[in-house]
């Protein structure tokens, strides 16, 4: 998978967004090995709040600022019956809101490299087709394949009620 990756001020330059995100979307393939596919593209965006409450109050008419935003572009069986020949393919768009990461990192007592993993993870599966809020079963089946990319970014289980083996 290719990232189109775009990191708007305010982002802390101390931090490596764009190394963070590559290790990010490598995880994620190795646990959704739909991922891997090399003709897949996504465009990433680290903004601020503001942005992302405009993309949230355009396409999906909430006048709020989120912590990540995902639009995907392929349907679930059309990126599981992808060939690794042929042309690229966007799989979509994922837009990350600074303000918003940092303060529920704070407010969960963890990094903002970490979070920020874990919403780019959380991100990448949307656009794979994995949705947490359609039942209890697929929302236990998105935690899983997060906890188990995050532990190989030696990052604990955001959701902390898990056993995972």
């Amino acid at each position: 998978m290719n990232l189109d990756i775009s990191i708007e001020a305010p982002w802390p330059p101390q931090t490596d967004w764009a190394d963070l995100a590559e290790r990010a979307a490598e995880v994620t393939a190795q646990v959704a090995p739909e991922l891997a596919n090399p003709r897949l593209s996504v465009s990433l965006l680290f903004a601020d709040d503001a942005e992302v409450q405009a993309l949230n109050r355009e396409w999906r008419a909430k006048d709020k600022p989120t912590n990540v935003l995902s639009f995907p572009m392929l349907e679930r069986a059309d990126l599981l019956a992808l060939t690794n020949g042929g042309g690229p393919e966007m799989l979509g768009d994922i837009a990350l809101a600074l303000e918003t990461c940092r303060r529920e990192a704070a407010d969960k007592g963890i990094s903002l490299e970490h979070h920020t993993a874990h919403l780019l993870v959380h991100g990448l599966l949307h656009l794979a087709g994995y949705d947490h809020e359609t039942s209890p079963a697929d929302a236990r089946e998105m935690e899983s394949l997060e906890i188990k990319a995050l532990a190989l970014l030696a990052i604990a289980d955001p959701y902390g009620d898990h056993d995972e083996t």
